[in-house]
């Protein structure tokens, strides 16, 4: 089947040396080190060195109604995705390529979405002309037995039905009414026209935190004032926007230490903090997907559903906040989440999120991030048992 895929767990073969290059840095920060090499490595064999760190300085919005930033910078969120794979583009499916598939419609370049959907299209063709040939055969050997009373059985290769190696998509259809005639911009000016980038990366909650409070890389903007927003506007921001619907003007809500900003960060900090490239996974009914070092290098091996436990079963019960996943699941949501995974090879992982018990901690803790320490991630890694793949 013509697949276009390399073989093994990594994509893209002939492309892995330009994507080396380009996604060389996994964090938007950068060390450098100026010094001649004899004084650095007279300072290594000391353990000392003199590189400096380089700390972009990228610029964002608060979007309250979406419950994310946007960066609208188009360099910066170039940036953002090459050195760490941060965000998404809100129209696209994830590297924010929607300027670039506009140039394509002008005949400027392709993009590797275009490709992978021509790919998709041509194994759908491949598999109707092989069912179609399938049947034919089969619809031959019914003929013969009916006119001579031979049994013949019907052969599911030879030169009538078609392999992946000698398959080739069908050129398109040609007609001989001429097209309606429609007014087609020059070349000259569809070269002069300046092409708007419309598209913005948006960044969860979790990223946008993960950027500002670890690297100070990231600068949000008020969507009121677009003034930028300190440390603890942006903490409570986020907190206060999953407790309700934003509302203006509204009475501030007490925080809560089942805040799902709080429960999803810390599963995001702790693996981002392991070195995994977190991205979302809603695409396979799970919180996260893992990566080891990007969606551009290999498919991702690991999906996490968090999986909240309260300390104070009492405090379950009085929670203003429906956490998902707080109570007890069905096993056939397991089994179906774990399937469904399963069959993309994915392992499932359960991160139990420790919630801190209110009769223990003031409140007053979840005013500043150190409320961080006061919760603990446990992983369970479930398998889906299948005896006929797994008796070696």
């Amino acid at each position: 089947m013509p697949s276009g895929r390399s073989k093994g767990p990594f994509k893209g073969g002939g492309r892995r040396n330009e994507n080396n290059r380009i996604y060389a840095n996994p964090l938007p920060i950068l060390f450098t080190d100026d010094s001649p090499k004899p004084i650095r490595s007279v300072l290594n064999l000391l353990g000392l060195s003199l590189a400096r760190v380089q700390t972009p300085h990228c610029e964002a919005i608060f979007d309250p109604t979406t419950c994310s930033v946007w960066v609208t910078n188009s360099p910066d969120a170039l940036l953002l995705w090459r050195r760490g794979f941060f965000g998404k583009g809100d129209l696209s499916r994830s590297e924010p390529s929607w300027l670039a598939r506009q140039k394509t419609m002008r005949g400027k370049q392709i993009t590797s979405e275009e490709i992978r959907e021509k790919r998709r299209a041509e194994r759908k063709q491949f598999k109707l002309d092989r069912a179609r040939a399938i049947a034919a055969v089969a619809a031959e050997a019914e003929a013969i037995f009916e006119s001579e009373g031979r049994v013949i059985t019907p052969a599911l290769s030879g030169p009538n039905i078609p392999s992946a190696a000698t398959w080739k998509p069908a050129p398109a259809a040609t007609t001989d009414e001429p097209l309606p005639s429609l007014p087609l911009p020059s070349p000259q000016d569809v070269d002069e026209e300046e092409l708007e980038d419309l598209e913005h990366l948006q960044l969860t909650l979790p990223e946008a935190f993960f950027l500002i409070w670890n690297f100070d890389c990231l600068t949000v903007l008020n969507p009121d004032t677009h003034e930028p927003m300190s440390l603890e506007q942006i903490w409570n921001t986020f907190q206060q926007v999953h407790l309700f619907p934003p509302i203006p003007n509204a009475p501030v809500q007490p925080l809560q230490f089942d805040n799902p900003f709080l429960i999803n960060y810390v599963v995001y900090h702790y693996y981002r903090s392991l070195g995994w490239v977190v991205r979302g996974g809603l695409k396979f009914c799970v919180d996260y997907l893992l990566y080891k070092r990007g969606p551009v290098f290999s498919h991702a091996e690991f999906s996490v559903v968090i999986c909240p436990v309260y300390e104070d079963p009492a405090d379950q019960e009085n929670s203003v906040l429906n956490v998902q996943n707080a109570s007890p699941f069905a096993w056939s949501w397991l089994s179906t989440i774990n399937r469904a995974n399963t069959q993309v090879q994915k392992t499932l992982i359960l991160a139990y999120v420790t919630i801190p018990a209110r009769s223990r901690l003031s409140i007053d803790v979840l005013k500043s991030p150190a409320c961080f320490s006061h919760y603990s991630v446990r992983e369970v890694v479930v398998r889906r048992f299948i005896p006929a793949r797994m008796r070696d």
